[in-house]
């Protein structure tokens, strides 16, 4: 069965889909306000304070720099979710209860979001464990969330699908940061200290979060039950670590989805990596303001809703390969200029973060949308959790980079230029994939434009 014959035209279908870009709005508020906006630069402020003037912190036993503990934070996170994901997928498609198990997920990172209330007078433990227990949540929601693409929409239409999706949740992310902007700027006539101001926008992130998924847990639908209403959890989880493993077995008579998923991992790590630090970045090496870091981060959010939608037109026309390939390009001087920006102006960091708002949503929409393609109907919460491994989960590398950079020299600027190589790489990788070739090998039909 491709994946052409699951999808149905009909209005609940349509209606699937406009669910499908509500989880977008959703969880794009943890993306906007949590990770690019307030926690690194409030929980590398919260680690400095416990710190009182040593030069590290105590990190179960490790000596840490205050400056480089984000950065490990997120990497740790990202090594756990190599290990969830995969789990969450095969267990979505061996259940076949995708919308269950999406909300559980969710609605567990949502939770963890809202307790960042809670991260105060120097407890930069707390904030990295519910840092690592939302991600995880957001992580694994968002593998299911994925998988939902290829059984909402037909092979022609699914970089539109996917465009949209991305372009709607930069609408959602972008609103409630501009809310949480006019909170942050106003703090002082609210009387709330600047910290409390930052931990009710930490906080409003997840309470978004969590009630705007009510939408898309009414409208979507699961497609199929791949076990009887009888078999327990622990068969469920047990059944689900056997069809990974043959789902991973399987993954070698697909070797150029194995190079696509390669080749994402490379070039995605750096984009993660910008979007995760470009606030603390802006913070700690640039010295710019928080009003500042606010403003340009909340004009990203809007330009990318343009941005994304530019580019799936553009792949219309062009192919989505080549617009990813293009988009590289562009990362690849942002990564450059970023290098060479000077301290405390702010019109050089809105210039450089109008340019990141018009690749970043393409590329991210069009890679899913081609990674759509190239895998086998019927195990797409697997294959999309493999494919989540190379996006959220592929950040360890860039963190890591990173972290090592600020570790030796304490200079974010040697450590943001390193992460050309993955730009450039990325790009070399994804040049040599034959997308045709691996569509087919596939079983699914190959559209117009690729």
């Amino acid at each position: 069965m491709t994946a052409e014959q699951v999808v149905e035209d009909s209005p609940q279908t349509r209606r699937e889909q406009r669910g499908w870009y509500f989880y977008d709005w959703a969880n794009s508020a943890f993306n906007s306000t949590v990770l690019t906006v307030f926690l690194g630069p409030y929980l590398t402020t919260i680690a400095e304070t416990a710190a009182q003037g040593r030069p590290y912190v105590d990190v179960l036993g490790f000596d840490v720099r205050p400056s480089a503990y984000y950065s490990f934070v997120v990497g740790a996170a990202a090594i756990l979710q190599i290990i969830l994901m995969p789990v969450a997928g095969a267990l979505a498609d061996h259940t076949g209860r995708k919308k269950e198990l999406m909300g559980l997920f969710a609605y567990l990172g949502a939770g963890a979001t809202i307790c960042f209330w809670f991260v105060a007078d120097g407890r930069y433990l707390l904030g990295g464990a519910l840092f690592v227990i939302a991600n995880l949540g957001f992580a694994a929601a968002f593998v299911i969330y994925n998988s939902f693409l290829p059984e909402i929409s037909t092979p022609d239409e699914r970089n539109r699908v996917s465009a949209q999706g991305w372009g709607f949740g930069y609408l959602g992310g972008g609103l409630l940061l501009a809310v949480n902007l006019a909170l942050f700027l106003g703090h002082e006539s609210l009387g709330v200290s600047e910290g409390t101001a930052v931990r009710i926008c930490l906080s409003s992130a997840g309470v978004w979060w969590a009630g705007f998924t009510v939408i898309p847990m009414l409208r979507l639908r699961n497609r199929r039950a791949l076990v009887s209403g009888a078999e327990n959890a622990a068969q469920a989880v047990a059944g689900s670590f056997r069809q990974l493993g043959r789902t991973v077995r399987e993954l070698r008579r697909y070797p150029l989805t194995l190079g696509f998923l390669l080749a994402y991992l490379i070039y995605n790590d750096g984009v993660q990596t910008v979007i995760s630090f470009s606030a603390t970045y802006a913070d700690k090496e640039l010295g710019l303001s928080q009003t500042v870091r606010i403003a340009a981060i909340l004009m990203v959010q809007f330009v990318a809703f343009g941005g994304a939608l530019l580019l799936g037109r553009l792949a219309a026309s062009y192919g989505a390969k080549r617009v990813v390939m293009g988009a590289l390009v562009g990362w690849t001087a942002v990564v450059g200029v970023a290098y060479f920006l000077p301290k405390g102006s702010a019109l050089p960091f809105f210039a450089l973060g109008f340019a990141i708002a018009i690749v970043m949503g393409g590329t991210q929409a069009l890679s899913r949308s081609l990674f759509s393609h190239v895998i086998p109907a019927g195990k797409e919460a697997e294959y999309y959790s493999l494919y989540e491994i190379s996006d959220k989960g592929s950040t360890f590398l860039g963190s890591f980079t990173l972290g090592l950079a600020l570790q030796l020299t304490d200079s974010y600027r040697l450590g943001i230029i390193s992460l050309v190589i993955f730009f450039v790489l990325g790009f070399v990788l994804l040049a040599a994939i034959n997308l045709p070739r691996a569509i087919r090998a596939a079983g699914n039909p190959v559209p117009e434009r690729i």
